[in-house]
This record gives C-alpha cells, structure tokens and sequence, in this order.
C-alpha cells in the first residue's frame, strides 16, 4: 500500500449531481490535469503535505437524477462551457451511483449505502475516502432523545432523513464525515460510534457568503464595541437551493442557523431593547438569478453617546463557486485530522459552518482563524 505521502483524496458526495456537487466535480477534473486553475481557490493548498499533492483527488457520489454529471453542469449553468467541456472526458468516468429509495427504512438505506462504500473503496483501494453531505435542506427533526442506535432504526421519522443514512453509512465504514448542509445529523448516537470508529465529523451547515461576512463585520463591531441595534439580511437566489428553501419547513433549520449565529458572535440579542428581534434575515426565491446570488444587509449600530450609525452591504455572489473550495478544503481537513487521531465532532472547524458542532466553539473571526492555526498544528 503507498504511504500517506502517495495516496489521494476520494470525495464521495450525496448529491454530486446538484449545483455544488456537480461544480466540485468540475473542479476536480480540472485539478487533475490543470491544478493552477484551482489550487488558487483553496485555503488548503499549502497545507498538509502528508496528504500528498492538493491536487490528487478523486470524486464520486450518489444521486437520484439520472442524468450524467457532463448534462448536470450543463443544466445548472454555473461554470461556462469553455471551462469544463476539454475535462469532459474525466467527468464521464467518476463513478456517481443512484441513490437508495426513499420507501426503504433507515438499516436499509444504511446497508445499501455501506455496501457501495466498499464498491468505492474496491474502485481505489488505497484511498483516503471522505464523505461530504450536500442533501437538501430537510424539515427539522427532533431526535434529541435517541441515545442509542437501536432507538433510531425504531423511529419512523428517521426514514424521511436520508442524511443520516448516509452518515452513518460512512462512520460505520471508518469514513469522516463532512456535513455541509443545515440538516441535523450530529445526535448523540452518531457522535458516540464516530469517537468509537476513530473518525472526525465537521459540520453544519457551510458558511460561504452572506453569513461569513457577517461574522466577519460583527466580529469587528464588536472589537471597536459598537453596539449593534438591528440587522436586516434578505438573499435572492434562482437556483434549486432558493426554491427548496421556500418551504417553510424545509427554510427553518437555516434560518435558525442564520439567525443564532450574530447573537452568539456579538454576545448579546440583538434589539432586546424592542418588544420583537431586530436582526431579521430573509430567503426569496428569485429564477432570473439562478446561481448568480445577490445578498443585501442593512445594520444599525451606535457609538459613543448612543448615536446612531448604518451601513450597507451589497454581496453580488456565485453560490455554488464560493461553496466549492470549501468542499474541497474541508475533505483535506477532515482527513488530516483522522490521521493525526482525532474523531467525533471537531468545533475548531467553525470557520467553515453557520453552526459549529461540538463544545466550545469559536465564535468570532478572529478566533476562528486561530483555532484554524492550532488545529493545523495537531495535523502536523
């Protein structure tokens, strides 16, 4: 078997097909035969070097279209043609499987999952295999008081949740876990067999645009102590993301992460001096800008003698261009730490996420980026 030194990445995605998915797919054929184009992206890219080259990655997935992932990004529209269509040819070739029926219960679903995780690694035997979830946004489920795994196979519900079966398809198979989406998967059971598998799980819910300028502009707020009145954040988006998302249901985890986060970074609620919050964040589906994000902040603020000061902010994004280097990124992290011996959830990754799992995460920017630089020593 190589040593580590030799040995690539394979990312395998739920939902490699969808608009991050396929953009990641695109972007490592393009790694692979030009990885100046990429390597730029990637805050990773001089890191690790126990990992080998950054560009030696593979991909592949699952996903219910049955389109091939070329007609995706096609469909998606995100990356011009010019770009990917000279890496056609290593985009047919990454493996993408159909993914399990919705109808089967959740062992099920595990088993079938487990069972292509070991086609994978049959694929590319000396492999680092990741799992990133990049599902849907799903309804909230409370699962808080399952303890055991016995109690989450017995639950009815959890069939409808097809991210932990994949979860817990990778930690059962000894692959670390990178949940990008703001679907809860990180339950006490789950955490439990991921310490005892030996693998790290990071997450939720990735934070790319709007919401990391945020922490950004509150952490700095915060350093000058300028006390912030209110914050009002709307987000157009076009793509299959922004009409998920217009089911209530389906919006309420990632608002709440949305939402929680300014109050947890400033230190204090927003508005309490009001009878309602004063930070309002909104999500409109808007088809004219399909991937082409736009988002809008207002924030109010007060200095010395409590007068009052705005600014606006006008983030014109690419949405799916701005989440896929911290794909990339965050499966060279979560490998790189089961190699240094850690396991279960990692809150030193919160720089990445709305909503950092595990204990005493870093809240503000500044700290964020130094739990980034300690964490980088225990991988080395």
């Amino acid at each position: 078997m190589p040593d580590n030194n030799t040995r690539k990445l394979f990312v395998l995605i739920a939902g490699a097909k969808g608009a991050v998915g396929s953009t990641v797919a695109a972007a490592v054929a393009v790694m692979q035969r030009n990885p100046d184009i990429i390597l730029p992206s990637l805050s990773t890219a001089n890191l690790f070097s126990n990992l080998g080259s950054p560009h030696s990655i593979s991909f592949g997935g699952w996903d219910t279209s049955n389109k091939g992932l070329c007609a995706s990004i096609q469909t998606h529209g995100i990356i011009p043609e010019h770009l990917w269509k000279p890496f056609e040819a290593g985009l047919d070739k990454m493996p993408v499987f159909e993914a399990p029926g919705s109808d089967s219960d959740l062992k099920k679903q595990i088993e079938h999952l487990s069972n292509d995780i070991q086609r994978f690694k049959a694929l590319q035997p000396d492999a680092h295999l990741v799992f990133i979830n990049l599902l849907p946004a799903n309804v909230r489920l409370d699962l808080s008081e399952c303890r055991e795994l016995a109690q989450l196979y017995g639950e009815d519900a959890c069939n409808g949740q097809p991210d932990l079966a994949y979860t817990l398809a990778a930690v059962l198979s000894g692959v670390p876990v990178v949940n990008f989406t703001p679907n809860v998967v990180e339950i006490q059971p789950v955490l439990d067999e991921a310490v005892q598998q030996g693998v790290p799980i990071a997450g939720r819910d990735g934070k790319t645009g709007q919401t990391y300028l945020k922490v950004v502009l509150a952490s700095a707020l915060k350093a000058r102590n300028l006390i912030v009145d209110g914050w009002y954040s709307l987000n157009i988006l076009g793509n299959a993301d922004g009409e998920n998302l217009m089911d209530p249901d389906r919006a309420e985890g990632k608002l709440t992460n949305k939402t929680d986060l300014l109050n947890d970074v400033l230190g204090y609620p927003v508005g309490s001096k009001y009878d309602t919050p004063s930070h309002k964040v909104h999500i409109d589906y808007y088809p004219p800008r399909g991937d082409a994000k736009e988002a809008w902040d207002a924030i109010d603020f007060q200095g010395m003698f409590g007068l009052p000061m705005s600014l606006r902010v006008n983030l014109l994004g690419r949405d799916s261009i701005l989440a896929a280097p911290l794909v990339i990124d965050l499966a060279r992290w979560v490998v790189a730490l089961k190699l240094a011996g850690r396991a279960g959830p990692v809150p030193e990754l919160a720089f990445f996420f709305k909503k950092p799992v595990g204990n005493n995460a870093p809240l503000t920017f500044q700290d964020q980026v130094a739990g980034l630089r300690r964490l980088e020593r225990e991988c080395t």
